[in-house]
């Protein structure tokens, strides 16, 4: 599985951002994705996770702001980030997990650093500015 992220920028509080991330064919089909991210200082964080069902999670302090989709045409994971704060500055990260078995769990964001997945991208920036 290879993963490539693009889409990072910067903006103003307020602002939005979609991050792309472009992976190998049907890959969605057989793996749990998620979007992470690194703060300066700051350990990694899941922001949202997608199983191979389309069903997304969100940590609380994205909720309502961010959506995660996936495009099975274009085999890209999106992640559109709208009303953007200044905490949401991070490196974000794209990630799939290993294969899934069947009964397989896809984790919740809030509850992985990212341990479940073993396919990353290289990372895109977002900086936002106030």
């Amino acid at each position: 599985v290879q993963l490539m992220e693009s889409g990072g920028g910067a903006v103003q509080t307020g602002g939005s951002l979609r991050l792309s991330c472009a992976a190998s064919k049907y890959t969605y089909r057989h793996h749990c994705m998620g979007w992470f991210r690194q703060a300066p200082g700051k350990e990694r964080e899941g922001v949202a996770t997608i199983d191979h069902y389309g069903s997304p999670s969100y940590v609380d302090s994205v909720a309502g702001r961010f959506t995660i989709s996936q495009d099975d045409v274009k085999h890209n994971l999106y992640l559109q980030m709208n009303s953007l704060q200044p905490a949401d500055t991070a490196m974000y990260y794209c990630a799939a997990s290993a294969l899934l078995r069947e009964g397989d769990d896809c984790p919740h964001p809030a509850l992985t650093r990212g341990a479940e997945f073993i396919y990353w991208g290289q990372g895109t920036q977002v900086t936002v500015s106030s």
